[in-house]
């Protein structure tokens, strides 16, 4: 049996790269980690599992002292509970420990955290999908299970931002007409992986 790697890298414009934010305030002082808490989540879970074929990377962009890159390894998490607050807290724990000068470390069980800025991350995956209101239509492309899927925040990506992609050669694809939640996005794309069964 084949076993398929999924990997969805959310871009956190705003997210605070300090564990000095309150867990009671996730949208406000940390930068809306909790657009980023619900990303990893819904990349995640099942229902009374979780997903152990997925790597879900959140590049944090927000002050004092970007770019960091937190990464959930689907397989060797523990710790994680299907709300906003724990995931944060994981994120908050890592931000603790500080990112080292190379390389990832890990900081609670599958929870890594390293300064790996978006550019070095796409450079270092492969087949790249951007998720894009304008992109070909999801159920039209062939797919092989092992696709990066890229998404922002509630901000667009940056034209630089967009410019990496398109120098690793991304496709440009759409989950649909409408303008969806991110966290909404990576619900869809493992439901349309998940029905061909990759």
């Amino acid at each position: 049996m084949i076993v398929h790697m999924r990997t969805f890298v959310i871009v956190a414009h705003k997210a605070v790269t300090t564990p000095k934010f309150s867990l009671n305030d996730l949208p406000g002082g940390a930068g809306r980690m909790d657009i980023i808490a619900r990303c990893i989540n819904a990349s995640l879970f099942l229902s009374h599992d979780l997903r152990r074929d997925v790597d879900t990377y959140a590049v944090l962009l927000g002050d004092p002292s970007p770019p960091v890159t937190v990464r959930f390894n689907g397989e060797k998490v523990r710790y994680l509970s299907p709300d906003e607050r724990s995931a944060a807290a994981l994120i908050k724990k890592a931000l603790e420990k500080g990112a080292p000068a190379t390389g990832e470390e890990e900081s609670t069980p599958g929870v890594y955290i390293s300064k790996r800025s978006f550019a070095d991350l796409v450079d270092s995956l492969g087949s790249i999908v951007y998720l894009h209101e304008d992109g070909e239509d999801i159920r039209n492309i062939e797919l092989t299970g092992d696709e990066a899927y890229v998404l922002s925040d509630h901000q667009n990506l940056t034209p630089e931002e967009e410019a990496v992609l398109e120098k690793k050669g991304a496709r440009k694809v759409s989950l649909g007409k409408k303008l969806y939640h991110a966290d909404h996005c990576i619900v869809m794309a493992n439901h349309e992986l998940d029905l061909r069964n990759i």
